[in-house]
């Protein structure tokens, strides 16, 4: 049976986490279930988290932050701990992501990570039969928190009509992730297209990529395959990468007009059935 003190604070952000919340659990004099009263949680939960058997939330962090007076040191130390919880082909590109000034991308299947509600989310995450589902959800959730920085990156999506009319989760679910796409849309350093299935064949045929630009290193093209994801420097390649979506953005329709259609469709399509509606399909 692991116990605190069994482990290694280096082997991963989350034991580091729970070795730290013990050690200053400890030095403030305070007993697993004393800290749990003070940040209405079990002592039980308190003890899972020290031996990095459970992950931790944002939420339990900034609780135990206050009630230790740690100045925000959980707060910053779960960001780390919750991206570890990502597949580990996928941490590299969310490190860049999280770093990036500038994201432009295109999605043929999905909404992307970074705008998706947090059922859609997990709808889609349960398709690959996670033995933690909860902790890949709670790690997305985070990996958005980039657009809520003081200067967020520009995020440029272009969203393959397929997309709107795919179910994913069922119709209250989409109804809720088109209308968080609506309220995205307004901000001004996120921009919306969505590229209508009377486009015909178009600059990215093969599927969807991401391109992240810096403000001080190389700018990255990232794509994914039926396993893993695959991010390149290569100059040839984002060459082509920024010609492709640029054609994919004159091919699109405009910021307004795919408000229009996400809007149309998500009352056409995901809207409350009347009645009669109802009655007939019964």
């Amino acid at each position: 049976m692991v116990t605190a003190r069994d482990l290694d604070p280096s082997a991963s952000p989350l034991d580091y986490y729970g070795a730290e919340l013990r050690r200053l659990r400890e030095a403030a004099g305070l007993k697993q279930a004393q800290l749990g009263g003070c940040i209405f949680v079990t002592a039980s939960l308190v003890g899972q988290i020290e031996t990095a058997k459970k992950v931790p939330t944002r939420d339990f962090s900034e609780r135990v932050d206050a009630a230790l007076g740690t100045d925000g040191l959980f707060s910053r130390l779960v960001g780390l701990v919750l991206r570890s919880q990502l597949p580990h082909w996928f941490q590299a590109y969310a490190e860049m992501e999280a770093r990036a000034t500038y994201i432009s991308t295109y999605q043929a299947q999905l909404i992307y990570g970074l705008l998706q509600t947090e059922a859609y989310a997990r709808a889609v995450l349960a398709t690959g039969v996670p033995k933690k589902l909860d902790d890949l959800v709670a790690a997305r959730m985070e990996r958005q928190r980039v657009l809520e920085r003081e200067r967020p990156p520009l995020s440029l999506v272009i969203l393959d009509e397929a997309v709107l009319h795919r179910p994913v989760g069922g119709r209250d679910v989409m109804r809720c992730q088109l209308s968080h796409l609506l309220t995205l849309a307004q901000r001004r350093w996120v921009g919306v297209q969505v590229l209508p299935y009377r486009a015909g064949e178009h600059a990215s045929l093969v599927g969807s990529f991401n391109l992240l630009r810096f403000d001080d290193d190389p700018d990255l093209v990232y794509t994914e395959d039926l396993i893993s994801g695959h991010m390149t420097a290569d100059p040839e390649t984002i060459r082509e990468a920024s010609r492709r979506y640029a054609n994919l953005q004159a091919a699109a329709l405009s910021e307004g007009e795919s408000a229009e259609l996400i809007g149309r469709v998500m009352e056409e399509k995901y809207g409350e059935q009347s009645g009669s509606a109802q009655h007939a399909l019964a």
